[in-house]
């Protein structure tokens, strides 16, 4: 590798962008491939695309037949929870075992506890502040369970200005419409709000927390494996 070729992919990794090494495995040819680069043939940049979406490094033969192996360089894949509720616990959790740098966010300490959420990082602040500080990025997954609008709120304005491939608010149909309308009146236009997966979840008939959490992720890892691109 070529020392301007690993500046380029440790650069990006500093930014926490995704960055792809495409090898010619006939001529050695070497090029790092970002989503979205222009000049680039379609065929290859779809495969750009596609290891950056499965996280799997693979090797593709060109129109010509040449094969090229595309190594996929990822920022960790983060699950940001705002509100340390019940739900938030085995969402946590889950969250850890599928690979997620795990955050809690909640500014009543007695929550968000070291006792309830083992191995996750705490952040007693306002959500808002918080998710500023994080700077998400396109590898971040942001959920907000609080149900309160004076910390779900905030936070919603945050993830929306930003690049998280998912963001998810829990409440009902009714509550969804309620916060629709706020962030109307606070000018984010419809296809802005439309990012928000609310009732959170995929519809799978949850009733407890651990249940929840599961219809959480799935909606999680739905978004990512299968829409995000």
């Amino acid at each position: 590798m070529k020392q301007e070729t690993l500046k380029q992919i440790l650069s990006a990794q500093a930014a926490k962008q995704p960055i792809v090494l495409a090898s010619n495995l006939q001529t050695n040819e070497q090029l790092t491939l970002v989503p979205g680069e222009t000049g680039q043939p379609d065929w290859m940049m779809t495969e750009v695309d596609a290891a950056i979406r499965s996280d799997k490094s693979r090797t593709t033969d060109a129109p010509d037949g040449t094969p090229w192996f595309f190594n996929v360089f990822n920022p960790p894949l983060r699950l940001i929870i705002v509100g340390a509720v019940h739900i938030a616990q085995p969402l946590a959790r889950m969250g850890l075992e599928a690979g997620y740098d795990v955050s809690v966010i909640d500014p009543r300490e007695a929550f968000a506890s070291a006792e309830r959420f083992p191995n996750v990082t705490l952040i007693n602040e306002w959500p808002d502040e918080a998710l500023q500080h994080l700077e998400l990025d396109a590898r971040t997954a942001v959920v907000t369970l609080t149900h309160d609008p004076k910390l779900d709120d905030p936070a919603l304005h945050v993830a929306l200005q930003s690049a998280a491939f998912y963001i998810g608010a829990l409440g009902s149909k009714k509550t969804q419409a309620a916060r629709q309308q706020r962030l109307t009146d606070a000018g984010f236009a419809d296809a802005e709000i439309a990012r928000i997966c609310g009732p959170v979840g995929l519809n799978i008939g949850a009733k407890s927390p651990a249940e929840i959490a599961i219809s959480i992720l799935a909606e999680i890892t739905q978004t990512l494996r299968q829409e995000h691109s």
